[in-house]
């Protein structure tokens, strides 16, 4: 009998811890409340098969949003590009670079049927440092890395479709307000914004120059 009380103590405990963190509005991680309107979204990208596109896709899936194909009534995200950028930030005596950041941009646009679409910008930073002595080991850091600041992208994306609430209740993409935000949940390392874009064309002419990468010899 001691036995079956204790169990079932602690199944109402466990009950009322998650009513209660319901009830204050705590979201699992990865929850994002998508609006209802975009639960079905079509998704389309420069490279269909990229490792970011997967990542995406998968996001989207992990929070209930299911993928059907392109149609002129359904929404649809589009990924205009993505790159990775380095830059110095510390050398060594020998002139060797001792400290690099990495910085992964992208960037998409949300179309809306009957409401518009209006394109933005993520970026995810981080540095590291980098010992010529263990080269082949900080390959295969900087690879995972680069991997995880993809997958802190596609978070952030859904975070901004969950923010265009407003958005389909205004009927218009112009009554968009969006601020940079930073995710506090995540690592310190990491940096991480995202900005609207106005200008289509001025995005992908800025994206085509972020995607040369600098190297120290």
């Amino acid at each position: 009998m001691r036995l079956i009380s204790l169990s079932s103590l602690k199944v109402t405990v466990v009950v009322l811890t998650v009513s209660l963190l319901s009830a204050c509005g705590f979201h699992l991680r990865g929850d994002y409340s998508v609006p209802e309107e975009l639960n079905k979204i079509s998704v389309t990208s420069y490279d269909q098969y990229s490792t970011f596109t997967r990542m995406m896709k998968g996001q989207l899936r992990l929070n209930d949003v299911e993928i059907v194909p392109p149609a002129e009534n359904t929404p649809n995200l589009h990924i205009i590009s993505e790159s990775v950028g380095e830059r110095t930030l510390s050398l060594y005596q020998n002139t060797r670079a001792a400290e690099k950041e990495l910085t992964f941009r992208a960037s998409y646009r949300v179309t809306i049927p009957e409401i518009g679409s209006k394109t933005f910008s993520t970026s995810v930073t981080r540095s590291y440092l980098d010992n010529p002595l263990t080269a082949l080991a900080k390959s295969v850091e900087r690879d995972m890395i680069e991997d995880e600041m993809r997958k802190l992208a596609t978070s952030q994306i859904l975070r901004q479709m969950a923010r265009l609430k407003a958005t389909i209740a205004a009927g218009s993409m112009e009554h968009e307000a969006l601020e940079n935000v930073q995710v506090k949940d995540l690592e310190q390392q990491y940096d991480i914004k995202n900005i609207e874009i106005d200008d289509v064309e001025s995005t992908s002419s800025s994206t085509d120059q972020s995607q040369s990468i600098e190297s120290v010899e």
